[in-house]
């Protein structure tokens, strides 16, 4: 295996050196030449770093500005721009088959119509792309959640605002509302971007004005009030490999694993929903990320579905929690090329398992100008606390959040309590950050 020399990299690529990579140290896991070739989609430091200490062969696809890093790292590359869609979109499809290549593993949302394009080729399997757009539209995802006797809200798609303004009047008219009486909420999410980007509640017509003309088509939703969870699948044969279910604090801001007993308790009826999904969807393969609703009544509504690794660094939590590659259990069933003794043996037992529970929180500035970062004490001192990835601000004055908004940066937490975790978690909602 080949170890990069600082002295043949020109001085540009050299500033991306990273050391502790296996890549570099001469330490890479050896590839078994039977088992699988992986294509990852999209960037991520940490999926590389588990591809590396993996037994697959593999090679990272991603934008152009990627590469003195892979240079520098000695990380098999191939640059694509994932923004562009023409008559050349096939090219990557028939280059990564032509080298061999499996299949290849999303990483990101925008990568998951890709995936199931190329997919489609190296599978010799036209169905998988289309199940890809199901993944990737949220309209036509929840129509095929319906065709399969999944329970959903009302929804609709808007196209310009007066679309919004009706339906929402349509909703709170079926609600029996009567004048005066406070408008029921309603939610609009961009068809095909990720967790909360361009989720907004709208709560009366008037906030319908504040959304960008450049934000439609959406997808409108009913309000359903419950407690909201995720859940993490690994499906290898069409079978669930490994659950694990991800209980949110609050949406947007913490998220925890494994869940609380009572919302483990769930856990039969939130399998019997993700063995539907599977069914509906037909998947064969792979990692889910759905998204479900438990109301007061024990009802149990799907919110949505990604096959992709969540956001929030879920994937770093269940590690953490359960001392296992979530990024190489996605790999392992990804793989057409794994066996069922392989996958068997590489999961552990939910929950009972876990080692500790692991819990972050996504940071917003509560303040609308800035100096500096500031860490509180009650969170640094806290003997759950273990990191956190903030940087100082580069500017004072802080943007307005569109929509949920977008984390300036996550705080990491683990402890053997998930009661204590869950409320030092909701505390951090009330601390300043940035000051």
């Amino acid at each position: 295996m080949s170890v990069t020399s600082e002295k043949q990299l020109p001085t540009s690529v050299k500033a991306w050196l990273d050391p502790t990579m296996d890549s570099v140290r001469g330490t890479e896991t050896p590839k078994d030449p039977n088992k699988g070739y992986i294509a990852l989609l999209g960037w991520s430091v940490n999926a590389i770093k588990a591809a590396q200490k993996f037994d697959r062969r593999y090679i990272v696809i991603a934008p152009e500005w990627a590469a003195d890093f892979c240079t520098a790292n000695n990380i098999p590359f191939i640059p694509w721009n994932f923004l562009r869609i023409n008559d050349r979109s096939l090219e990557i499809a028939e280059r990564l088959k032509a080298e061999g290549v499996d299949v290849a593993i999303p990483l990101f949302e925008e990568t998951v119509e890709w995936s199931g394009a190329i997919n489609s080729v190296l599978m010799d399997s036209p169905r998988m792309y289309g199940q890809s757009i199901l993944f990737r539209d949220k309209a036509l995802m929840k129509r095929r959640a319906q065709l399969g006797g999944i329970r959903v809200g009302i929804f609709e798609e808007a196209h310009e605002k007066e679309d919004i303004i009706r339906f929402m009047k349509r909703v709170n008219q079926t609600l029996l509302k009567l004048d005066g009486d406070l408008d029921d909420p309603i939610h609009v999410k961009a068809f095909d971007k990720a967790g909360c980007l361009g989720h907004r509640m709208i709560r009366n017509i008037e906030e319908i004005d504040s959304i960008p003309q450049e934000e439609y088509p959406l997808l409108m939703e009913s309000h359903l009030d419950g407690w909201e969870f995720a859940v993490e699948a690994w499906i290898h044969d069409g079978k669930i490999q490994f659950l694990n279910i991800s209980e949110y604090v609050t949406l947007g801001y913490s998220v925890f694993v494994p869940a609380t007993e009572q919302l483990e308790s769930w856990r039969t009826a939130i399998t019997k929903q993700i063995e539907l999904l599977i069914k509906t969807f037909d998947i064969k393969f792979g990692l889910i990320h759905p998204e479900y609703f438990v109301t007061a009544d024990g009802e149990m509504y799907f919110g949505e579905v990604a096959y992709r690794p969540p956001g929030f660094k879920a994937f770093e939590l269940i590690e953490r929690a359960y001392g296992f590659s979530a990024y190489q259990a996605s790999m392992l069933v990804f793989d057409p090329k794994s066996t069922k003794e392989e996958v068997a043996a590489f999961f552990p037992k939910e929950v009972v398992d876990a080692k500790c529970y692991a819990g972050c929180f996504g940071v917003y500035p509560r303040r609308r100008v800035v100096s500096k970062l500031e860490m509180p004490p009650e969170t640094t001192e806290h003997p759950y606390f273990e990191s956190h990835e903030l940087v100082a601000p580069t500017e004072e004055t802080v943007p307005d959040r569109a929509a949920f908004g977008t984390h300036w940066g996550l705080i990491f937490f683990s402890g053997d309590d998930p009661i204590k975790l869950r409320d030092l978690l909701k505390k951090q909602e009330d601390l300043d950050f940035y000051v």
